[in-house]
């Protein structure tokens, strides 16, 4: 579920179809994997031959795996082809989960990014007709209904129409075939995204546009429902749910060689491309870190044996702006989760309140670019004061990875927009992984425990995924259109999302200059009550667990006064409260801020662009802010 590649190229170019697929592969590697694989196949072969001829390589583990196994030169001679990165989500990462798959007739590779919702009942179908499944996947599927209906039509196109038709989820398809010596080269989007252009000798596709760049910058972005057929020289766009050989037309955009330009990947900001992007995020946080059997995380560098961690006896944590929002989360998990006293402190505010370091304080510091003139200086007075440092922090090589014992770095990317978005997830997630380690190595989480959480982590990404689809988008923004001449905006929360509203609050304050406010929700009755009013709207976050019946107490009194609510998350007697609701997929009360944050941020942006503001760009802010 992370990234696909497809090309054909004609007979003859100076370019391998394997080299183009896996140089493809590499470019995508940033968006997280846990297995990889091509499928290619001929088109100078009989047709009596040809319903063999696919042949597929796929590894687990790094790409350098899948490299390692082409060197035999098993899928030389081949110019069309498709490629995967997978993030696992149905079937654990194997050689034989990974992508692509084929029929069992090998007339097809297809790989997919997304969540067919409804394979279990397809596959009960296609198993009571006979049909033989060879992984643990949803993606083969798929497969299967286009390989059966390839066989029928002999158009891979129609087939893979027919097949999507059925299906219930979203998804970013590709697929190769060639039945009776015809070869074709299919795709299709609904969600995930896609990106496709010609060659002078041939055609290519991606799922981002940064795999297309060496090859050409005339790059046309796929919309939710369309299909593409793809030819050396031509493509052909059409609509899934259209009539076959009805052609759509899309527009060719021009990417210059301008980091900015090419890396926005056809949406209108980057802020709403980084929002987006923090399922890829997820997974590069916890890619190699997760140790599934042990129920426990492995981190890079020195400090984080049992024995080095036992030492700590509080945790002082030293952030500014989102970051401080995620240092909120941060105590909230290690004291439930490890049991340790922490603290948190504004780094601007430490030096200037004459701060008691006592023995074993580990003086934890939060910051995406590593360069924060309040935060280092607040984590130097803590050094000088005796605690031992650490950080939570983006860029490697920077400042407070250089001044810090021990770094966890959260693998976020550049993140061009200036309103933090998913380097704000990926500090959720490092310190998620934190307090998992620091349970364990103080015993207070089991193996048995251990082992529960990383399995909530591994199920988080569809979920994830399920908040960023278009159709979740533009329901949110129609949310933000009925509310935008409100007046001001109060955003609850209770528990480990009280964070979650603060964060919430500023980013609707950063982009749209509005007034925000966050609170706990159960604060709200000792002053904040005093400005519930009908032009006042407050968003209220709750998921199931042991506050929701507090934050539930808090939507009553609001509604008692007259104001509106907006309910986000995943509490069903919340939704029914409020007059408009933000649905959010179940998951544990701890990872909870992971999904309930994104439409938050989806929120603050579509307001923001409804209001025509500089949403990249916000005024007065800077991305890094190295001044005190």
């Amino acid at each position: 579920m992370c990234g696909i590649v497809g090309a054909w190229l004609n007979q003859g170019g100076t370019e391998n179809i394997t080299d183009v697929l896996i140089e493809g592969l590499r470019t995508l590697e940033y968006r997280g994997y846990d297995s990889s694989g091509i499928g290619v196949l001929r088109t100078d072969i009989g047709s009596e031959s040809s319903s063999s001829f696919v042949r597929i390589a796929r590894r687990q583990g790094r790409l350098a795996n899948l490299e390692e196994v082409l060197k035999d030169g098993s899928l030389q001679g081949a110019n069309v082809g498709v490629g995967h990165t997978r993030w696992a989500t149905h079937g654990e990462p194997s050689d034989g989960n990974a992508h692509p798959h084929t029929d069992g007739s090998n007339h097809i590779a297809l790989v997919h990014n997304g969540i067919i919702e409804n394979y279990l009942e397809l596959r009960r179908e296609l198993e009571s007709e006979g049909v033989l499944f060879a992984s643990e996947t949803d993606t083969e599927v798929l497969t299967q209904l286009v390989g059966r209906a390839y066989g029928q039509t002999g158009d891979l196109a129609a087939s893979l129409r027919l097949a999507l038709r059925r299906v219930a989820g979203y998804y970013a398809v590709a697929v190769v075939g060639n039945q009776n010596g015809a070869t074709e080269l299919v795709c299709a989007r609904q969600g995930p995204p896609l990106c496709i252009a010609t060659l002078e000798d041939g055609a290519i596709l991606a799922s981002d546009v940064l795999a297309l760049l060496p090859h050409t910058r005339d790059v046309t972005y796929l919309i939710d429902g369309d299909m593409a057929i793809l030819k050396p020289g031509v493509i052909s766009i059409e609509r899934i749910d259209g009539e076959p050989g009805t052609s759509v037309e899309r527009e060719v955009t021009h990417i210059d060689w301008d980091a900015e330009a090419a890396s926005k990947s056809g949406y209108p900001h980057f802020m709403l491309k980084e929002i987006f992007e923090q399922p890829e995020v997820l997974g590069r946080a916890i890619f190699d870190r997760l140790k599934p059997l042990e129920g426990d995380v492995e981190f890079e560098g020195a400090g984080w044996t049992s024995a080095e961690l036992n030492g700590i006896g509080r945790v002082q944590i030293l952030a500014c702006g989102t970051a401080l929002h995620a240092g909120i989360v941060a105590r909230y998990l290690i004291e439930g989760l490890a049991r340790i006293p922490v603290e948190v402190d504004f780094a601007s505010e430490y030096r200037y309140c004459d701060p008691v370091v006592s023995p074993g304080t580990l003086a934890l510091a939060i910051s995406q670019s590593g360069e924060t003139a309040d935060t280092l200086a607040a984590m130097r007075l803590a050094r000088e004061l005796g605690a031992q440092t650490m950080s939570i922090c983006n860029v490697q090589g920077s400042t407070l990875t250089r001044d810090c014992g021990r770094n966890i770095l959260t693998h976020a990317g550049p993140e061009i927009g200036v309103a933090s978005t998913k380097a704000f997830t990926a500090q959720l997630i490092a310190a998620y992984l934190f307090a998992l380690r620091l349970g364990r190595a103080r015993g207070t989480i089991d193996e048995t425990n251990g082992r529960k959480m990383i399995e909530e982590l591994r199920h988080l990404r569809p979920k994830m995924e399920q908040l960023l689809t278009q159709e979740y988008s533009d329901s949110i923004r129609a949310i933000a259109k009925r509310h935008i001449n409100a007046k001001g905006f109060l955003f609850l929360g209770r528990g480990v999302n009280y964070p979650i509203a603060l964060e919430g609050a500023l980013k609707l304050k950063e982009i749209s200059y509005v007034h925000a406010e966050g609170y706990a929700a159960g604060e709200m009755k000792h002053g904040p009550i005093a400005l519930i009013e009908p032009a006042l709207t407050t968003l209220v976050i709750n998921t199931e667990g042991r506050v929701a019946d507090k934050v539930r107490s808090a939507i009553e009194q609001v509604k008692a006064r007259g104001g509106p609510i907006i309910a986000v998350g995943s509490d069903p007697e919340s939704q029914r409260l409020g007059e408009d609701v933000i649905d959010v997929p179940k998951t544990s009360e701890w990872l909870s801020p992971l999904l309930n944050v994104i439409p938050l941020q989806l929120f603050s942006y579509h307001f923001a662009d409804l209001k025509g503001c500089d949403i990249d760009k916000p005024r007065n802010l800077a991305k890094s802010v190295t001044v005190e």
